[in-house]
């Protein structure tokens, strides 16, 4: 079994580390929000039709409008806002500055009603975490960088996290389906629609000559679709049944680095000291925030079960 679940983990952490070069590579011919919801649309019939074949019952109506909401925030607002950057962006900052995703999470959870807030030890790591960013994103003047970054780009990545953030949270309080992946497949096919919409909206069909489409993008497309999203949602989800949590949340922090490996060496992105500082200090935040997230919860129970005996 240990071989197995290692074997899921190493897939998650190159899969799921390798789309932001993926969408790189399949935006180059292929508008933004469109490939996005290509992908997406695709996979969600494709994980519905599995869990279909599996015994699975189809979402409720008013389990298909949860997805509705919770499908446009993960994968319109977080996922679309991310390839509409890496237009500008190299898919490795923008791996990163996603990275910083639970720091949005504690912010969105301890300003909720009846939230969770955040012990001394997630301030830090809050404070660590944003001056991580501001390392990496912040002007070329104070962070020492050779380049600038464009600053819409980096305003929709920032945007991204604070949808898939937003999204994250309302899943909780809502009614959903019980299968993981049927869940995750109603998910994908109403963000897609959402993501079709603003593709028509903002004209990015306007001009566009799908005959123009190059085999790199194809296959950029193609990687999202197969091993992406399917592979990599169906090594998360046997990896939730199988393994410890504690276990499969490390992706969140291998993932970036990945990226940034992935970045530099397949899409000659640069590397400069700033990135390596910046990831230290995201990740390393991010680490620190779910240690003391886990403490936290750690006391509370022992305190439950004080209370009971």
């Amino acid at each position: 079994m240990k071989s197995k679940i290692w074997t899921a983990l190493l897939a998650l952490y190159l899969v799921w580390g390798s789309t932001y070069l993926g969408i790189k590579v399949a935006i180059e011919t292929i508008p933004p929000f469109l490939h996005a919801a290509i992908r997406f649309f695709v996979s969600g019939v494709i994980l519905i039709i599995w869990q279909r074949a599996a015994g699975y019952d189809l979402p409720t109506r008013k389990q298909w409008r949860s997805a509705a909401v919770v499908g446009v925030l993960l994968l319109l607002g977080g996922n679309g806002l991310v390839a509409w950057a890496e237009q500008f962006i190299p898919s490795g900052i923008a791996a990163l500055v996603i990275a910083s995703s639970p720091m949005f999470l504690v912010v969105g959870e301890a300003l909720r009603p009846n939230g969770v807030k955040p012990n001394w030890q997630g301030i830090v790591g809050l404070l660590a975490g944003f001056a991580g960013i501001f390392v990496l994103i912040g002007p070329a003047e104070i962070s020492g960088s050779a380049s600038r970054l464009n600053p819409l780009g980096v305003a929709a990545l920032l945007a991204a996290c604070l949808s898939w953030s937003s999204g994250s949270i309302y899943s909780k309080s809502v009614d959903l389906p019980k299968s993981s992946l049927m869940n995750t497949g109603a998910q994908m096919l109403m963000g897609s629609a959402g993501l079709f919409i603003v593709s028509l909206v903002t004209g990015e069909w306007n001009g566009w000559d799908a005959t123009a489409v190059s085999s790199r993008s194809l296959l950029g497309l193609s990687y999202l679709i197969l091993v992406g999203s399917l592979i990599g949602f169906a090594s998360y989800g046997w990896l939730l049944q199988n393994a410890p949590i504690s276990l499969v949340s490390t992706y969140a922090y291998v993932n970036p680095i990945v990226a940034v490996f992935l970045g530099t060496w397949l899409a000659h992105e640069p590397l400069e000291p700033r990135i390596w500082l910046a990831a230290g200090i995201i990740v390393g935040s991010v680490v620190f925030i779910n240690s003391a997230r886990a403490m936290s919860l750690g006391r509370k129970k022992e305190v439950l079960v004080e209370s009971h005996q």
